[in-house]
C-alpha cells in the first residue's frame, strides 16, 4: 500500500487536507460578479430519475432501477472500501447498474462534466486535483446532504445517521450555516509520529514536556539518529505538530483568532513560545541534514528506516508508508509535549478532523442514488471495511469492534481517549488554502525550519500574509460561529 501515494509531484498532498483536517475543502471562493460568469452548466436541462417509494427501509426515496455512478479518489486509503459499499447498494438494489471508476485526476476528468451539467452521483473530491470546494458552493454546485443526515442510520433507525458521526464531522462540511455540502469519511488523527521501538531502544519514553523532547533529541544524536524530520519541500505539515502545541500552550481561542484573521492573531504569546520552541531544533541542529529538500514520501522514508525519531504527520502515514515500516516498528503518535506546567491545555490536546471528502453533485442525475450510498457507507459493516483496509477510523463513531488494529490505530484510538474534550480542529487548511499551504508552510514555515529565518521575523511574515487575506475581498472569508 505504501506505493499507492496520495501526492503528486507538486506534492499537494490529498489529505492537506486533510486534509485534511484534507483533508480540507479548499474554499476560496470568488466574487459574485465572477462566479455568476462563469457559471456554465447550469443552464442544462434538469433530467434526474424518478424518486422511488419512500418507506422504513428506503427512507432517502431512492429508485431501484436507477443507475448510480460513482468516482472514488485512487490515493493512499485504495478504493477497496467503496467497491466494498457498492456491492452492498448493488445487492440492495439488485435492479441498479451502477458505474464504479477511480482516478487520481479528479478536477481535470470532472471539472468538464460538473460545466457540462453531467456530474456523477456521488464523488470522493480529494487528491492533488481536488476540486475547489469553495467555488463549488458559491455555484450551487453541490447538494445539500441534511436529509442523509437526518436519515436513520442503517444498524439503528432509532439513531440518525448524525448522531452515528464522530465530533466535527458535521461542522466541517459547513460553510457558514445550516446547509452540509461534505462529507467527510475518513477521520485523520494528526501529531508527532515516532516507532516505540527506536524509543525503548534509547531507553526513553514519549516526552510529555520540551525540555525532555531536546534532552531525547541530544541523546538520539550522540547515536547519529537525528530528533525530528519533516516534508521539508511540503512544510505545511508542520502545522499537524504545530498548531495544537500552540493551543496546548495559550488555548483553543489562540486558533480560533488565526482561523478568524483576526488582526494581531499570530503576535500572540503562545504563538511566540511555540516558533521559538521549534527553532530551537533547528538551533540545535536536531533536524535531520537533507530534511529542507525531501518531500513527504523522502522524510516519511527516512524516518521509517530509523534515520529520524519524529516526524508531523497524519494517520494515512502507516498505509502509505507500510511497505518500508519494518514490523517491529510499533508505530505510535504522541500529542504534542508540553512547552512548561502554564501550558493551558493539558498533556493529550491533539489535532483530529475529517477527511477524505465525499460530494453528492447538485446536477447529479441520481442524487437519492448517491446519499443512499453515503449512508451505506456510515453503517458499522462499511466502516470496519474502510478501517480494515485502510488502516484509519471512519467518520462513524465507532466500527473498530472485532477488528485486528494496526499499531499506528491503535496508538491514533489511545490518543484520542487521552484527549478526550481537548480536540482541536484548525480550519485555516480548508478555508484558506494558498494562505495556509503557500504562505504560512512554505513561505514561512519552511524558511524558519531550514534556519534562513528567525521565529520574530517569521510570525511578521505570517500576520502580512493573514492580513492580506483578510483583506482580500476576491476571497470568501469564513468565521468560527
Amino acid at each position: 500500500m505504501g506505493s499507492t501515494s496520495a501526492h503528486n509531484n507538486e506534492g499537494l498532498g490529498r489529505r492537506d487536507l486533510i486534509k485534511r483536517s484534507a483533508a480540507l475543502g479548499l474554499i476560496a471562493v470568488p466574487t459574485m460578479s465572477f462566479l455568476s460568469a462563469c457559471a456554465s452548466g447550469d443552464s442544462s436541462s434538469d433530467d434526474k430519475v424518478e424518486k422511488g417509494e419512500k418507506s422504513d427501509k428506503n427512507p432517502l426515496a431512492v429508485n431501484g432501477s436507477a443507475p448510480l455512478e460513482i468516482v472514488i479518489f485512487d490515493g493512499g486509503f485504495g478504493t477497496k472500501y467503496a467497491e466494498d459499499a457498492k456491492a452492498v447498494y448493488e445487492k440492495t438494489y439488485p435492479e441498479a447498474k451502477v458505474k464504479f471508476s477511480a482516478t487520481q485526476k479528479i478536477q481535470s476528468v470532472l471539472q468538464p462534466r460538473f460545466n457540462g451539467g453531467t456530474p456523477p452521483d456521488l464523488i470522493d473530491n480529494s487528491g492533488a486535483q481536488q476540486m475547489d470546494m469553495g467555488v463549488l458552493v458559491g455555484k450551487k454546485q453541490l447538494t445539500d446532504l441534511t436529509p442523509l443526515l437526518d436519515a436513520p442510520s442503517i444498524d439503528d433507525p432509532a439513531k440518525k445517521v448524525r448522531d452515528t458521526l464522530r465530533p466535527g464531522i458535521v461542522e466541517m462540511g459547513q460553510f457558514d450555516g445550516d446547509p452540509v455540502w461534505i462529507m467527510y469519511y475518513a477521520y485523520t488523527v494528526y501529531g508527532v509520529w515516532y516507532s516505540q521501538t527506536a524509543l525503548e531502544k534509547l531507553d526513553a519514553t514519549y516526552p510529555e514536556n520540551w525540555d525532555d523532547m531536546l534532552a531525547l533529541c541530544a541523546k538520539a544524536k550522540k547515536k547519529g539518529i537525528a530528533g525530528w524530520t519533516y516534508p521539508g519541500k511540503h512544510p505545511y505539515y508542520l502545522p499537524f505538530s504545530l498548531y495544537p502545541f500552540i493551543a496546548k500552550i495559550g488555548g483553543a481561542e489562540v486558533l480560533d483568532a488565526i482561523d478568524n484573521l483576526e488582526p494581531k492573531a499570530w503576535e500572540h504569546p503562545a504563538v511566540k513560545a511555540a516558533f521559538e520552541a521549534y527553532y530551537e531544533l533547528v538551533a540545535k541542529d536536531y533536524i535531520l541534514d537533507g530534511t529542507p529538500g525531501l518531500d513527504h514520501r523522502g522524510s516519511q522514508g527516512a524516518w521509517a528506516r530509523g534515520k529520524a525519531l519524529f516526524i508531523p504527520n497524519g494517520s494515512w502515514v502507516e498505509n502509505e508508508e507500510a511497505a518500508i515500516i519494518p514490523k517491529d516498528f510499533k508505530l505510535s503518535v504522541g500529542a504534542p509535549s508540553s512547552l512548561d506546567s502554564s501550558d493551558k491545555m493539558p498533556f493529550g490536546t491533539i489535532w483530529a478532523s475529517g477527511g477524505e471528502p465525499f460530494i453528492v453533485p447538485s446536477k447529479a442525475k441520481n442524487v437519492e442514488g448517491g446519499m443512499e450510498q453515503l449512508r451505506i457507507m456510515l453503517s458499522e459493516a462499511s466502516s470496519k471495511s474502510f478501517t480494515a483496509s485502510t488502516k484509519s477510523l471512519s467518520a462513524f463513531n465507532g466500527g473498530t469492534d472485532g477488528i485486528e488494529l494496526s499499531d499506528g490505530l491503535k496508538s491514533g484510538v489511545a490518543a484520542l481517549e487521552k484527549a478526550g474534550t481537548n480536540v482541536v480542529n484548525p480550519r485555516l487548511q480548508d478555508w484558506y488554502v494558498k494562505l495556509q499551504k503557500e504562505q504560512i508552510g512554505v513561505a514561512a514555515l519552511g524558511e524558519m525550519m531550514a534556519g534562513r529565518a528567525k521565529p520574530a521575523e517569521t510570525i511578521k511574515k505570517i500576520q502580512a500574509f493573514a492580513d492580506a487575506t483578510a483583506k482580500d475581498q476576491s476571497i470568501k472569508h469564513f468565521k468560527h460561529q
